[in-house]
């Protein structure tokens, strides 16, 4: 069985996906963008700000599925530039205490609405 997270207050998808889906005990996140959550847009920013918002919206919805920060157990994180990592990382570890999640970081061809980072994670309930 699996069921849909669709949080208030979140920007909603702008394509056919759920934010996020429960099953088994885990919380599949889909690729979350720096979207104001009360509007949906997206304003290009610094990518500490960027990464910043992201993790604020995973926040909102992990919140809603009743699972939080401490329980991601795997990340996945899109840069549009490589270059970016050093100062996502920044940001990422003001998110995370030990033992940190698993973790995959690539550069992207190309990412939604031209984000400089969009983010996955999978987390216990």
């Amino acid at each position: 069985m699996r069921t849909a997270v669709n949080p208030k207050g979140a920007a909603a998808p702008t394509s056919p996906y759920s934010p996020a889906v429960v099953a088994n005990g885990f919380i599949y996140v889909s690729g979350q963008g720096p979207l104001d959550p009360a509007t949906g847009n997206y304003t290009p920013s610094t990518i500490q700000a960027e990464t910043k918002q992201v993790f604020e919206n995973i926040k909102a919805i992990l919140d809603a599925a009743g699972s939080s920060m401490d329980k991601v157990v795997k990340v996945n994180v899109f840069l549009r530039d490589i270059g970016d990592f050093r100062a996502m990382n920044e940001v990422y570890a003001t998110y995370f205490n030990a033992p940190y999640p698993a973790r995959t970081t690539i550069q992207a061809g190309a990412l939604p609405r031209n984000f400089a980072v969009e983010i996955e994670c999978v987390a216990t309930v």
